[in-house]
């Protein structure tokens, strides 16, 4: 490109026929994945990089990607990704505003039309020494050592989404990533959802979280453990839901618990029960109808 005839020249009309395409939408998808995955990960790394600590909308970086892709498409355009090196160099430039990233963006589009020969004179191995630089600020040693003390929660999908990404690619990385943080994320909250609080002959059973199938077998077994001839209290006040299984086995818990001299006391449960389809609500003149009825 030797300037903005050279440019228009180079821009291309989209091909419509391939829009039935089952090949085209799945390399549209996934490049749609990528792009949005390393976008994510750039604003949660320049964030973090913020002196003023503000946290990005990512809502609107998204919208803002999915807009300017669609139109980068149908010019004949290559997609477009928010990357941490650009992000980075802002930052360490002294920029406080969102203009730093349009004036950047300005400034690369004159530079690829006024001086594109100059451009083109700048050696790959200074390009790479550039990014290389960038990069081991981004990964210095002191910011694998702040994972590590933070516990090995933190430390290990850490670890292995880094090595999963070097050795397959960012979109498989990050998925395998995703998976192994899921399942301490599990480990962690099948700890610490119930709790079991006992006085004597009185049992406290607290629901400190959502409770799902995930803490079935705990809850089954603390309830089979509890001794004949006691008083239990469940209590599920700071419950944001509870699953449906879970729920299923408290009534039949309760059920059955005069069999065995239990007397329970249910706190909170009823209206803590997850649905994922809500039950339409009444009027208000069809439940004063329906009370009046009653009466």
């Amino acid at each position: 490109i030797t300037g903005f005839s050279s440019l228009l020249s180079e821009l291309r009309s989209p091909n419509f026929s391939f829009f039935l395409s089952k090949d085209a939408w799945i390399v549209g998808i996934t490049i749609a994945m990528i792009c949005s995955i390393e976008t994510l990960l750039s604003i949660e790394s320049t964030d973090k990089m913020d002196p003023l600590k503000r946290v990005s909308n990512n809502n609107r970086e998204l919208l803002a990607q999915g807009t300017g892709n669609i139109l980068a498409g149908l010019l004949g355009g290559i997609p477009m990704t928010s990357v941490i090196v650009r992000s980075s160099a802002n930052i360490y430039a002294g920029a406080r505003t969102r203009w730093a990233c349009f004036v950047h963006g300005v400034i690369l589009l004159v530079a690829a039309l006024a001086i594109s020969d100059l451009l083109n004179m700048i050696p790959i191995a200074s390009l790479a020494a550039v990014l290389i630089h960038v990069g081991s600020k981004l990964a210095s040693p002191s910011i694998f050592r702040k994972v590590y003390r933070e516990g090995l929660n933190q430390f290990a999908p850490f670890m292995f989404t880094m090595v999963a990404v070097i050795f397959t690619d960012l979109l498989k990385g990050v998925v395998l990533g995703l998976i192994v943080g899921l399942g301490f994320v599990i480990k962690t909250s099948y700890y610490s959802a119930i709790t079991v609080v006992r006085d004597k002959r009185d049992f406290l059973i607290r629901f400190s979280k959502d409770v799902t199938f995930v803490h079935k077998v705990k809850l089954k077994n603390v309830l089979r453990l509890l001794p004949n001839d006691t008083k239990v209290i469940i209590d599920a006040t700071h419950a944001m839901f509870i699953d449906h299984d879970i729920y299923e086995m408290v009534k039949d818990f309760v059920e059955s618990a005069p069999r065995r001299n239990i007397s329970v006391e249910l706190r909170n449960m009823e209206h803590k029960r997850f649905q994922f389809i809500k039950p339409k609500a009444r009027k208000v003149s069809d439940a004063i109808g329906s009370t009046a009825h009653t009466r």
